[in-house]
């Protein structure tokens, strides 16, 4: 469907709080799903990526993503990006902290402070897709989110299937991106 950048916000660093079982059972999911996905990965030509702060998760799992992102970093067809104890306000003050310690900032502008976030390799999104109901952006890509268009369902993640993405994407195609400018004139 020409999609190049396909991010997954897989767990966020406020889903800590959850009950202690839940979050066992989300991370014991994380662990089984690079398990039995990186190969097909590899044979789907899709690089992977997990950003956020990896350092929280356990050893097996570090390991688990460091071995998927070797297997897979030489690949281009599709960059899938996950999301995993991620933050955006989190994102935001580490891009600044490492502006900060580079001695940076005193001509810093938008560019150059967004290649400094955990997603300054890829380009800002152009559709949110969000499942299950929720009207809200849950502290995901504040930077990057803000001329991205956002395409809300109440299906949830395990039932969205290709047709409820066909509809996200025609929803998307009806939309006319204008990042700030006035509407184009419609012919007479």
């Amino acid at each position: 469907m020409g999609v190049e950048y396909l991010t997954l916000f897989a767990f966020s660093s406020e889903n800590w709080r959850r009950p202690a079982d839940e979050v066992s059972l989300l991370m014991r999911l994380f662990v089984s799903s690079l398990q039995k996905e990186v190969g097909k990965l590899v044979e789907n030509g899709v690089r992977m990526r997990v950003v956020g702060q990896v350092d929280s998760l356990e050893a097996d799992l570090r390991r688990l993503i460091h071995e998927a992102e070797e297997r897979t970093a030489h690949n281009s067809r599709l960059n899938l990006t996950i999301c995993a104890s991620y933050g955006g306000r989190w994102d935001i003050v580490e891009a600044a902290r490492r502006l900060l310690a580079q001695g940076g900032g005193h001509d810093l502008d938008e560019r150059q402070f967004g290649a400094h976030l955990a997603m300054g390799f890829a380009p800002d999104p152009d559709l949110l897709i969000r499942t299950g109901g929720e009207r809200r952006i849950s502290n995901f890509l504040l930077w990057q989110l803000a001329y991205t268009e956002l395409y809300f369902t109440d299906v949830l993640w395990p039932d969205f299937d290709v047709k409820e993405l066909a509809g996200a994407f025609d929803w998307y195609a009806s939309r006319e991106r204008r990042f700030g400018r006035v509407a184009t004139a419609s012919p007479a």
